[in-house]
């Protein structure tokens, strides 16, 4: 298989222009998607598939969402970027009841094929309006799946499975990755399939369980970690919702120890729902209380310094380890 280097956000592009040529029923809409979108992603569509197919929107992300819900339900497969995934809370009623409730509330017995984008996190002091993680509330409303690529090779290959899964899908790219740059497959069959984790360190001392922009940095960490003898293994999630329990179990049931880490903030964040499965499901396999590290519980400052202090750094995730490990 042929490989490319290429960034983040152009990985996602790439997913997009394939699949838009092999499914001429796939369209996108979003703020500034003609012209290249907000990142990047969207770079040239317009130019190969014409603005029926990649349409330029106001602000207007509940109005998007809405016209999302309708066209799935009608057989097409809408894509909507919007922008930052602090823009859920506009269009909420549309993602969280619409495209996740509909079908069931009216009886409608087909698929819902839709993709929304939201990227998520820090960029360098975007601020509090343009920087939050908001993926938990994908995994609080049945009805949705949710990804959240941690580098190039998984955006393409998450955002195919997406735009290929026959149930709305909230795709999170990561903004603290947009430009990051990894070896990327060409085969436009390559997909990385949703619902399925990635093990990226293998250990034996305990497990860290994350995802996204956490993911880099907990190798990291992990690596450092080596030279003291503590063997961390390093789980990406890549979905949460499917979440995949069997890989993250069977690491914890093999490790007794397991830490979740992540740029959301802490409270009520994914990992407090991850860490109450954990010990509810394996309780007896644990040696030392599942420990959790997420962005502390304040609005994100607009300035980047102040920002990378509210959310885990490498040091603060080799320290929490060390922590765990000398339970």
């Amino acid at each position: 298989m042929s490989h490319e280097m290429m960034g983040y956000n152009a990985a996602m592009g790439l997913a997009l222009v394939e699949e838009m040529r092999r499914d001429d029923s796939i369209f996108i809409l979003g703020q500034g998607v003609a012209t290249g979108g907000w990142f990047g992603a969207e770079k040239g569509l317009a130019s190969e598939f014409g603005t029926d197919r990649v349409i330029d929107c106001g602000i207007s992300e509940a109005f998007e969402a809405g016209l999302a819900a309708g066209a799935s339900i009608a057989g097409m497969k809408p894509v909507v970027n919007m922008g930052f995934g602090d823009f859920a809370l506009i269009a909420g009623d549309e993602i969280y009841h619409k495209l996740a409730k509909w079908r069931y509330m009216h009886g409608l017995d087909v698929p819902m094929h839709a993709v929304i984008i939201f990227p998520i996190g820090t960029m360098g002091g975007a601020g509090p309006e343009h920087s939050s993680c908001t993926e938990v509330l994908g995994m609080h409303f049945p009805g949705l799946k949710v990804v959240v690529p941690s580098n190039a090779e998984d955006a393409k290959g998450l955002m195919k499975a997406a735009l290929r899964e026959p149930n709305p899908v909230l795709f999170h790219s990561v903004q603290g990755l947009g430009w990051s740059r990894g070896d990327v497959p060409l085969d436009p069959e390559f997909i990385v399939p949703i619902g399925k984790a990635a093990i990226k360190r293998p250990g034996t001392s305990l497990s860290i369980i994350t995802y996204g922009s956490m993911v880099p940095r907990s190798l990291e960490a992990a690596e450092a970690l080596a030279g003291e003898g503590i063997d961390a293994e390093v789980i990406d999630l890549r979905s949460l919702v499917p979440l995949d329990w069997d890989c993250v179990l069977s690491s914890v049931s093999r490790t007794h120890r397991a830490m979740v880490v992540h740029e959301a903030a802490k409270t009520a964040g994914p990992g407090a729902e991850i860490a109450a499965q954990i010990q509810e499901r394996i309780f007896f396999d644990l040696e030392a209380p599942v420990m959790r590290l997420g962005a502390r519980d304040f609005p994100l400052a607009q300035h980047a310094d102040l920002e990378a202090l509210a959310i885990p750094s490498v040091d603060a995730i080799a320290a929490m380890a060390r922590e765990l490990a000398a339970i």
